[in-house]
């Protein structure tokens, strides 16, 4: 552990260091429970960061897309930045236009967490808590929260998520981490390899950018991932959705394969064929997030020294659907007390 820097507000930062025997080396700090680095080895042995990011707090606390973060209390969006739970109506803060994205305002990704080591001889672990007090951004009741980051033998990241709730509230928690196998800087994703264990995805409103309850069949589209494929030429594709979006910003509905809700199944591979590294992603979660980096536009100076452009990083967000407050076919989001909201996603790199 070591001090990361101190917020404008004079608050000290610490940053941990989790990792293995092989070299695997995971950065993270409790502002935000930010993910700011991850090294793996390519085919020759050779560690790059692959995690997007940047090298100082002050760019953390500024405006980003969420890099490496933990969002909540609800990762995505919710449409009209309101919902009902038990015939109340909530109003959250709009900071995605009509929408409530990834918590509001100021969201987890923008709180300090405590932070403890609870290693044992193997994995290398860390656990982060944060009490959201009831009200905060509009959502109801305190709600405890705790996500542990493990790094195990296998070069796997492991994030286990744990969340309780005093009233009846609402909950979707994610990691918003951005890759790039080539390692963090090295130019756009296009070429990466992906695989998504997904026959459907939930199409978003022209503009909105968000659900409203259709469920659409991947065949016969850019959003047909079944079969491992390279990115960049559905990014440039004409299909509406992708148009709208501009790229690829896209939940898809993840095949189960047998396992019952709650147990982990494959959601999905990348794989980029110049450096050989892979990550493979597992989860309890219905859904996958898959973005392709659409509106990086230069602005920002990553932790490389290097300008991030569009599809310079994708990420792959593990949880709920999108609005699913507002539709109710969709898989529940609420939290009630005596319950545990709990899901478990791991991101396993390895080389071919």
């Amino acid at each position: 552990m070591r001090e990361y820097g101190r917020t404008s507000a004079g608050v000290a930062v610490q940053e941990y260091t989790l990792g293995n025997a092989s070299g695997m080396e995971v950065k993270i700090i409790n502002f935000g429970g930010i993910v700011t680095s991850i090294r793996v080895p390519d085919r020759d042995g050779r560690l790059a960061n692959v995690a997007l990011g940047f090298d100082c707090l002050d760019k953390y606390e500024g405006e980003h897309p969420y890099f490496g973060a933990i969002t909540g209390r609800y990762a995505n969006r919710i449409a009209g930045g309101r919902f009902q739970l038990d015939g109340v109506t909530y109003k959250l803060f709009k900071n995605d236009g009509a929408n409530a994205l990834h918590g509001g305002a100021i969201g987890f990704d923008k709180r300090i967490w405590s932070a403890r080591d609870v290693s044992e001889a193997s994995p290398s672990s860390l656990e982060l808590r944060y009490l959201s007090p009831d009200g905060e951004e509009g959502y109801p009741g305190n709600l405890d929260v705790s996500v542990t980051y493990s790094v195990a033998a296998d070069n796997a990241l492991r994030i286990d998520y744990l969340a309780s709730a005093d009233k009846p509230t609402i909950v979707n928690l994610t990691n918003h981490s951005y890759f790039n196998l080539l390692g963090e800087g090295a130019g756009t994703v296009y070429e990466h390899i992906l695989e998504l264990n997904a026959d459907r995805y939930t199409p978003i409103d022209a503009g909105a950018l968000t659900c409203n309850g259709e469920i659409a069949a991947v065949a016969g589209t850019p959003f047909d991932f079944r079969a491992p494929k390279g990115i960049g030429a559905g990014c440039r594709s004409g299909h509406p959705q992708i148009v709208v979006a501009q790229g690829y910003d896209h939940n898809f509905v993840l095949n189960r394969d047998g396992s019952d809700a709650g147990e982990m199944c494959f959601a999905a591979r990348v794989y980029e064929p110049r450096q050989g590294r892979i990550m493979e992603v597992w989860t309890t979660e219905p859904g996958l997030q898959f973005y392709a980096g659409n509106t990086l536009d230069g602005t920002l100076i990553g932790s490389s020294g290097r300008v991030y452009r569009q599809s310079d990083g994708l990420a792959l967000e593990t949880q709920h659907f999108p609005n699913s407050p507002n539709v109710p076919a969709f898989p529940s989001t609420v939290l009630r007390p005596g319950e545990l909201y709990r899901t478990s996603t791991v991101y396993r790199f390895s080389t071919d």
